[in-house]
């Protein structure tokens, strides 16, 4: 049987949900959907626009990660969710590739919702892989 480790980052602000910041299982580590709130004051408003916000989502992406040993590369699978699709979808993209080397690009599947948290242009979530 596996184990399930539940993570709640120390020094993080607990998930806007009830729910861990990670969960991880046999080797794979699962992300709750970061968005673009400032973690170290979490109340503070989000970044205009998508460019902004899709580059302050990914560096959370990076710190949780990171508080767990692992790095974007880790990264093997990721869903992004936009509030406006059709307008922001492009700009979101040049952004997103300066994460990702072209040759460590995880899988992604990108859809465009109603409403976010917090009023967010988007949200990532990820699977990672020790």
């Amino acid at each position: 049987m596996s184990t399930i480790t539940r993570h709640t980052v120390p020094g993080l602000p607990p998930s806007m949900s009830p729910s861990s910041h990670a969960v991880e299982a046999d080797g794979f580590v699962f992300l709750t959907g970061q968005f673009a709130r400032n973690l170290d004051d979490p109340g503070a408003p989000l970044p205009e626009g998508i460019a902004s916000q899709t580059e302050q989502t990914l560096k959370n992406v990076e710190r949780v990660l990171g508080s767990l040993g692992l790095k974007i590369e880790n990264v093997v699978s990721v869903r992004a969710f936009l509030t406006n699709f059709k307008r922001d979808y492009d700009e979101m993209n040049e952004v997103y590739s300066r994460f990702f080397h072209p040759d460590h690009r995880p899988t992604r599947t990108c859809v465009g919702v109603t409403d976010l948290v917090r009023d967010a242009l988007i949200e990532i979530d990820c699977v990672a892989r020790r």
